[in-house]
């Protein structure tokens, strides 16, 4: 559902759509599942599980993580959401057609958020040369953002 290799996005889908998914893969639009969903359209970057839970507790206080990490997975498997690991800590959850690359200061911990088209000239080049297809959205880049660097080359 993202821009994937330099191709064009899909249009985002929107709550009602992605519950007709759910639907026609044959899964039953709960609660929790209608909650979960709309909390990952509500969010504008990324969420933990952890995260995602204590929104959807907001309109559904019964719902366990459980629920959350298995509709997760679900949603994952259609193409719905992207996962990302953005260093050592827990993964975040966002909608696929707002996936992207990251890069991640080794030094202070900041995430930066990189453009899609960043990467279409890697990806086609990596495809063309070996046949891979690369979904940059999935990991991150480790290095210094701005700030560390600067100090790095002000430090003697």
């Amino acid at each position: 559902m993202g821009e994937r290799d330099g191709h064009e996005a899909a249009p985002e889908p929107g709550v009602a759509e992605v519950l007709e998914l759910v639907r026609s893969a044959g899964g039953r639009v709960t609660a929790p599942r209608r909650a979960l969903v709309e909390a990952l359209f509500a969010t504008d970057g990324h969420a933990t599980a952890e995260d995602l839970v204590a929104r959807v507790r907001e309109a559904e206080p019964e719902a366990h993580l459980s629920t959350i990490y298995r509709n997760l997975e679900e949603l994952e498997d259609l193409g719905v959401i992207a996962h990302s690991h953005l260093g050592h800590g827990a993964a975040t959850y966002q909608l696929a057609s707002r996936s992207h690359a990251h890069f991640l200061c080794s030094v202070c911990g900041r995430t930066t958020d990189a453009p899609p088209s960043l990467f279409a000239g890697v990806a086609a080049k990596v495809r063309d040369e070996i046949g891979f297809r690369i979904d940059a959205s999935h990991f991150a880049v480790e290095g210094l953002c701005r700030a560390c660097a600067s100090n790095v080359d002000e430090s003697p």
